[in-house]
């Protein structure tokens, strides 16, 4: 039986798998749903086995073979408690190596060269790598962590609209588009916030950023105080990282650099590739060393 690998990114939105050759050539690409294992570590594994399902019918593939596939996986909320192993255990594949959205993001953007990344989506994680050691900060998650991230920003902004409302602070255009939304009852957003999931709350990040560019004075705020956030984690993980080469990731990273301190601007680089491709080399990389097969 032919040896297939498997590359799979699995995120808070939406899982992304890849079936390849061993040598890490991509034979077909599948799509499901979000595979979040701290959000939902159930739904995650359906997410993650239809994914690498779809990527098997799409290279002309029996699904069912993907029991034969060795997997690496990288999925948002693995540093949080136990639930990594819950999900390995569960999972169809031959052999199955888990780790972070964030490994796999670094290693499809820079590559096997120094450097860092920052993943700036619904939440916010970087890695910096020096002598082929990786090191992480942040990605801790919507209630205590994730600092900068586009949760955390629509969050902000609700709160702003609530307090606009109540005329505490000053109405503005990014508030306004909020109060309009929820037919000027602040009921209605109290009742989003309390049944909403951090992608929930991310999908107000764009309009914050779209009225602070417009010198809307609460979208302003708000976002300097995300930038400021970020900054921080940039100085803290450009200190660990081998190489001044920075690589912004993610839903806000079109948005964030004209807020950022030009220390971290001017080591801007383009990403060499995505965190799928990240994920196939990594995938590639595990069954080498598993099976002793040649680069």
């Amino acid at each position: 039986m032919t040896d297939y690998i498997l590359g799979i990114d699995g995120g808070g939105t939406s899982c992304r798998a890849a079936v390849a050759s061993p040598d890490g050539v991509v034979l077909g690409r599948g799509k499901s749903g979000a595979a979040n294992i701290l959000t939902d570590p159930n739904n995650a594994i359906i997410s993650i086995t239809e994914a690498a399902k779809a990527a098997y019918r799409d290279a002309g593939f029996d699904e069912a073979g993907v029991t034969g596939a060795s997997a690496f996986l990288g999925l948002a909320g693995t540093n949080v408690g136990d639930l990594t192993r819950y999900v390995h255990d569960r999972l169809p594949f031959r052999h199955t190596d888990i780790d972070s959205d964030g490994l796999i993001a670094l290693q499809g953007a820079i590559g096997d060269e120094d450097g860092a990344v920052a993943i700036l989506g619904t939440g916010s994680i970087y890695m910096g790598r020096k002598n082929n050691v990786v090191r992480y900060i942040g990605g801790w998650g919507f209630i205590v962590g994730d600092l900068g991230g586009g949760a955390r920003v629509g969050h902000a902004l609700l709160q702003e609209a609530l307090l606009a409302h109540d005329g505490v602070i000053p109405r503005s255009g990014a508030t306004e588009a909020v109060l309009d939304e929820f037919k000027h009852d602040p009921r209605g957003i109290v009742e989003f916030a309390r049944l909403s999931k951090p992608g929930d709350f991310g999908r107000y990040a764009p309009l914050v950023f779209d009225h602070a560019r417009q010198g809307d004075p609460q979208a302003i705020a708000i976002v300097k105080a995300g930038a400021a956030s970020v900054n921080a984690s940039l100085d803290a993980i450009m200190a660990l990282a081998g190489a001044p080469r920075l690589c912004l990731l993610g839903g806000l990273a079109p948005l964030y650099p004209e807020w950022l301190s030009e220390r971290h601007r001017s080591i801007l680089v383009e990403a060499e590739a995505d965190a799928l491709t990240g994920a196939v080399a990594l995938a590639a990389n595990r069954y080498r060393q598993r099976t002793g097969a040649a680069a």
